[in-house]
């Protein structure tokens, strides 16, 4: 049996942390997945409870050097707790940057050009420089010697090993000289020393870490804003009294009062009251919509003015919010096929940087300048530093995070990365009609009556259907209701299975069928009355004919209407270039009609749910990528064999299921959206990984050759990690 589960892991610092963690679980027996996330430190792991369990998956990730715990799906690290390790960060940065300003300020007298400075004969003592060097190196410093070994210790490299060999190498080699020019005949030659390249790769290593975790702090605002949708409390009424309570204590079926202003605390069913309700932070749709008696009420919005009285329908940890909530941080855990490419790289990227600057040693001590030990060792540190993977390892999880956090406050919910990618790969779309292009609920368009008043007429059809289950009948008692406020009773009420239903009212004999019930049985029918039909079918409309006493009384037609966004909708996905198609179960006459309206030129009906899954799968077998959009119910099987589901919620059940995209308001405009999305996604991955990629083609052979200075290698790495960090943030003002 297969469990998933969610883990906060600490002392992850760079790509190779988290493909070290990954290749490490993945060997353990049961395991079947394991995903870890560079920019939020967490992990999402699937197993077999049956061959492992959580805690062993856990002992094995602390072993290896972290600290690993189990977390909920809706965990939100305290605020608190990441300003706290910013902060930490922040006073290192400070106190490693005044250690080395001296340092750096003694690096001037060995220009000519800096002449004219003044340079205390103290700041170019070694021994000063010494004791400058040692609380940066071994006490700020002493967490990358600590990640490095543990990493070593586990047969594995990362970036700290890269920046223990680079400093370890200008600190030990400075510490050498400076103890041995005590013994050296000749104390008037000046010693080259490597204190400040030390201190400046550390001094550089923090401050880019501390811009990293701040800019990668703001690719998780929209997760943030999803928890602060949450409340902690409630207004509890009962027994004719109001208290507040806890809202892990609030069950099905309580009463919560909610008033003007107030955020709603969970999922529940208008009971007392009328009020405007903004779900603007929830579904993405700004206009505010209209609560009566027996509207469904969501968590995270927010009432504007009328007092409601709400019937709790769902727990706190059931509700929309919670679901949106879980399904973004499966997203932004999750990664997209493009960064399985890049983990392959990064896992035996230090291995062939630690190589090259030993070839570069080699090169420069043996045959560029034989014997110089100083400038071969200078070119070794730049290389070791500059090679810093971490760029590459945040160019996708970043831009996933982001993007998939833009797409929530969209009312898009990607249940996976991948998908984010595979959305906008895809060009053709399938739909299907009713209940995704429709609105799912027929309603009567037209009703012609014949001989009859138009009161009596409702008042006598209204009676016969009243106790009706078919969607006809209840689009048509939808109708009667609102002109004919008391109902006769009908009795002798029968269903003619296939055509209608008849009874009597008031004595007299009443048949509501479809015109073939009437055609079968011979049933007179005026010229005019058919010519009706006909043009009503071919709208697409279902036709009731009804008679009394055997005499034609006159015809209603039932349609599901369009939802207002279809056409809109349809229209933007062609100006992209997709291939629109639309599947049905209905007659041709009423998909042709929705067809046209909609602006579908290529269509299918009459098909069941297992016709639409085959359709798919031979626009696949043919080269297609496939979009399948659907309601998530009936559609399922043709959702799950899409390259991309796109269930259409309704927000009181959003079909997370059922596909792997979910639109939580039925707006078909907003599948646009998500291409666009998904493609502005892809295009800033690209655009990260193909810095990344650059940054260290050109940088390394930079070092190696001499032109790149050590601190200036440590600079220029933490520019780069930042700088992808920056790139992804412009996904927060992508424009639709």
């Amino acid at each position: 049996m297969e469990e998933t589960s969610y883990l906060a892991i600490k002392g992850i610092h760079c790509a190779a942390c988290t493909t070290r963690i990954e290749k490490v679980v993945s060997k353990i027996d049961g395991v079947t997945n394991i995903n870890v996330n560079l920019a939020t430190e967490k992990g999402r792991v699937t197993f077999n409870k049956n061959r492992t369990s959580i805690s062993a998956i856990i002992n094995k990730i602390n072993k290896i050097g972290f600290e690993a715990e189990k977390v909920s799906k809706n965990h939100n690290e305290s605020h608190d707790e990441k300003r706290r390790d910013i902060t930490v960060l922040q006073w290192e940065f400070i106190f490693s940057a005044l250690l080395t300003i001296p340092l750096a300020w003694s690096m001037f007298a060995h220009f000519n050009w800096a002449s004219f400075l003044y340079i205390p004969a103290l700041f170019t003592n070694p021994f000063f420089q010494l004791a400058l060097t040692i609380p940066i190196q071994f006490f700020i410093g002493f967490q990358f010697y600590e990640r490095a070994w543990k990493a070593l210790i586990n047969r594995s490299t990362n970036m700290d090993v890269l920046v223990v060999l680079s400093t370890s190498a200008a600190f030990f080699y400075s510490h050498f000289l400076t103890f041995a020019s005590l013994y050296s005949t000749n104390q008037t030659a000046p010693i080259v020393l490597y204190y400040e390249t030390s201190a400046f790769i550390i001094t550089f290593v923090l401050l880019g870490k501390l811009l990293e975790a701040k800019t990668k702090s703001k690719t998780t605002e929209a997760i943030k804003k999803l928890y602060q949708l949450q409340t902690k409390t409630a207004t509890l009424y009962m027994n004719g009294k109001e208290s507040t309570s806890p809202i892990d204590r609030i069950v099905p079926g309580d009463v919560i009062i909610l008033k003007p202003g107030e955020k709603i605390p969970i999922d529940g069913q208008v009971i007392i009251g009328n009020s405007m309700i903004n779900e603007s932070l929830l579904t993405g749709e700004s206009i505010p919509v209209e609560k009566n008696f027996g509207d469904p009420v969501y968590a995270g919005t927010v009432n504007q003015n009328g007092v409601l009285q709400i019937k709790v329908t769902k727990r706190d940890s059931e509700t929309t919010l919670s679901q949106i909530i879980r399904i973004v941080e499966e997203a932004q855990a999750s990664k997209a096929p493009i960064q399985q490419q890049a983990d392959k790289m990064i896992g035996a990227f230090v291995p062939i940087v630690i190589m090259i600057a030993l070839t570069t040693f080699g090169a420069w001590y043996f045959l560029l300048q034989p014997g110089d030990f100083n400038a071969a060792l200078e070119k070794v540190i730049a290389v070791l530093i500059i090679a810093c993977p971490c760029a590459l390892g945040l160019a996708t999880p970043t831009s996933i995070m982001v993007g998939s956090g833009r797409a929530a406050q969209l009312g898009i919910l990607f249940k996976e990365g991948k998908f984010l990618e595979l959305l906008g790969r895809c060009k053709t779309v399938v739909f299907d009609k009713t209940g995704t292009l429709t609105k799912g609920s027929p309603q009567v368009t037209d009703i012609f009556v014949h001989q009859i008043r138009l009161h009596d007429f409702l008042e006598i059809i209204g009676a016969v259907e009243n106790d009706s289950a078919h969607p006809v009948a209840k689009a048509i008692m939808k109708e009667v209701k609102t002109k004919i406020p008391f109902l006769p009773k009908a009795t002798q009420v029968f269903s003619i299975p296939g055509y209608g239903v008849k009874a009597s009212v008031d004595r007299k004999k009443v048949i509501i069928a479809n015109p073939r019930y009437f055609i079968k049985n011979k049933h007179f029918l005026p010229s005019k009355a058919k010519q009706l039909v006909i043009e009503l079918e071919k709208e697409g409309k279902t036709v009731m004919i009804a008679f009394i006493d055997s005499r034609y009384a006159g015809v209603i037609a039932v349609a599901d209407e369009l939802k207002a966004s279809s056409t809109i909708g349809v229209s933007r996905l062609k100006q992209m270039g997709l291939d629109v198609v639309m599947l049905t179960g209905d007659n041709k006459d009423a998909g042709m009609a929705i067809a046209r309206k909609v602006g579908i030129d290529r269509l299918q009906t009459e098909v069941t749910p297992q016709d639409k899954a085959a359709f798919i799968t031979q626009l696949q077998q043919d080269g297609n990528k496939v979009i399948m959009v659907g309601d998530g119910i009936n559609d399922a099987p043709a959702l799950a064999i899409a390259n991309v589901g796109v269930a259409m919620g309704t927000g009181a059940d959003i079909a997370i299921e059922s596909g792997d995209v979910t639109i939580i308001k039925d707006n078909i405009d907003r599948l646009a959206d998500a291409i666009i999305i998904s493609k502005k996604t892809m295009t800033n991955i690209k655009q990260n990984l193909l810095w990344a990629f650059l940054y260290n083609i050109i940088m390394i052979p930079f070092a190696m050759l001499g032109f790149l200075a050590p601190w200036l290698a440590g600079a220029a790495m933490a520019f780069s990690s930042v700088s992808v960090v920056l790139n992804s943030l412009r996904l927060k003002k992508v424009k639709i």
